[in-house]
């Protein structure tokens, strides 16, 4: 009997491009989401994105369209990039999992279930395989299961957000809330909080555009730009100034 594959990175040929992937990804088998999902959700948008926006999983609305973000978090989304001038920049949208998953129905919609690591862990060589192919100027990354999956389990969101970290091969990134969580808030008092919160970190994100990561940078603790020199693989003395530190940070950062 055939059996599924540990990961999806046996399915991903090195030369293919997005659309030879979500051709090949709409027949993953890699975890057991495919069973429940409707279908796969693949990544859409700019292959020269300048900017590559990443969530958790699709939700009811994505399952049923087959697009991500087109549901009320995508909107959100949408809202908070035009409001901090984002929404005409070339961009890249997917998910860390590419499967809907879910628990329950409530009426027509259906509840989603946070993705185990075993899922994460199956679906991430295809957001891998995404990165690889949009080669973005910044990578944001929208909630827990997102920064974790590529910053490490460790990251916690609500220190990293809206701050600079080094992603893979180098790429300037900036973790913030998923934009779910805006419209979770319990009033509208903390709605309105929670989207100036979450268009302040995207405002991060448009400066790194548009000025390069020396802003950011600046604005680092010494512990952060000691994490940045480590994920870019340097080595930097024990006493080294912050200014020195913020120098080696920003040149070695792609602009």
């Amino acid at each position: 009997m055939a059996t599924s594959p540990t990961t999806a990175a046996d399915l991903i040929p090195s030369d293919a491009p997005l659309e030879r992937l979500a051709s090949i990804a709409a027949g993953c088998t890699a975890c057991d989401l495919h069973r429940t999902g409707t279908r796969t959700v693949f990544g859409e948008g700019a292959a020269d994105a300048r900017l590559l926006l990443v969530g958790e999983q699709p939700g009811d609305r994505e399952d049923v369209e087959g697009r991500p973000f087109v549901g009320p978090a995508g909107r959100e989304l949408d809202r908070a990039l035009e409001a901090v001038g984002l929404g005409d920049v070339p961009q890249y949208r997917t998910n860390t999992v590419k499967h809907f998953k879910w628990s329950e129905q409530r009426g027509k919609r259906r509840i989603h279930e946070k993705p185990n690591r075993i899922e994460i862990q199956a679906c991430l060589p295809w957001l891998q395989a995404e990165l690889d192919r949009t080669s973005p100027d910044v990578l944001v990354l929208l909630g827990a299961t997102a920064a974790q999956a590529v910053l490490g389990p460790e990251t916690k969101v609500t220190r990293a957000r809206g701050r600079l970290h080094v992603g893979p091969h180098g790429v300037p990134t900036v973790p913030t809330v998923h934009p779910s969580s805006v419209l979770r808030a319990r009033s509208d008092a903390d709605r309105v909080a929670a989207r100036d919160a979450f268009q302040d970190d995207l405002a991060a994100v448009a400066t790194l555009l548009e000025q390069g990561p020396r802003p950011l940078a600046e604005d680092a603790t010494v512990a952060e730009l000691r994490a940045m020199t480590a994920a870019l693989d340097l080595t930097v003395p024990a006493r080294t100034r912050k200014a020195d530190l913020v120098d080696v940070v920003v040149g070695a950062l792609p602009r």
